[in-house]
């Protein structure tokens, strides 16, 4: 069974990064490229920019976990603008497509772990459910509070951050189970609380007095086409980890009864 599950689990995840690298390499890497000319543009007058690899901002904008990748702990001093990052091109192609398959392959198997921790059999249909409920909870609503950005733009300390993307997404995911499996009153009260909760705590906001150089208009297409693709990320993670699923337990059959 542990077989069947890790080979389902890479699988989905493969499947689901080709699926995402491609969008993301024709709906936000030239927003990216674009919001880095107006970094270089307009950061030096009041601190060096942090321009870190597209790759990262890429993977960080599918699960939106803070934006940690994208921003840093506020300013950096300019010894650190000359660290290593991914060339322009194929080598920068090569490592988006690198890191959102480690993430494909990690989130293929937290769906596996939920499935199997909820005794559900894997299907196309179950799996397509569960990796819905993954993008509720792992980029919409955390993306609520901490929406997507684009390198140059402002954010709060990136402690903050993770512990708020952190308690969104336990707290989400755990509503969600007492919403959509318990199915009671009060857990369905309990569910919609915990939902709520960490928005009407805040995400914390930047400190940064730095006006951002990136036009509005190109952050809000940034963040909706990073949760467009994120949505498609986890479908289907969903929908092929119920299908390798299936794929694997007819061969396992067949060997079996060869």
């Amino acid at each position: 069974m542990i077989t069947r599950l890790l080979s389902a689990a890479l699988v989905a995840g493969f499947l689901a990064s080709v699926v995402a690298t491609g969008l993301q390499l024709a709906l936000t890497s030239p927003l990216i490229l674009q919001a880095e000319t107006y970094e270089g543009e307009g950061a030096h007058a009041a601190r060096a920019p942090s321009l870190e690899a597209a790759p990262a901002v890429q993977f960080a904008a599918l699960i939106v976990p803070a934006h940690a990748h994208a921003h840093g702990e506020g300013g950096h001093d300019h010894g650190k603008a000359d660290e290593w990052q991914p060339a322009p091109g194929l080598q920068r192609m090569a490592f988006t497509g690198l890191a959102t398959l480690v993430g494909g392959v990690g989130y293929a198997l937290l769906l596996a772990a939920v499935m199997l921790a909820l005794r559900r059999e894997p299907t196309p249909q179950g799996g397509l459910v569960v990796g819905v409920a993954g993008f509720l909870a792992v980029a919409l609503a955390p993306a609520i509070g901490l929406p997507p950005e684009l390198p140059g733009m402002g954010a709060a300390p990136l402690v903050l951050r993770q512990a708020w993307w952190l308690m969104t997404v336990v707290a989400t995911g755990l509503g969600l189970y007492l919403i959509a499996v318990r199915r009671v009153p009060l857990t369905i009260l309990g569910g919609l609380v915990l939902i709520v909760a960490p928005h009407l705590a805040g995400a914390p906001q930047s400190i940064d007095t730095v006006s951002s150089q990136v036009p509005p208009a190109t952050a809000a297409q940034f963040a909706a086409r990073s949760l467009a693709i994120g949505f498609v990320f986890w479908a289907v993670i969903g929908l092929a980890y119920g299908w390798a699923w299936g794929l694997f337990g007819r061969e396992a059959g067949v060997r079996a009864n060869a």
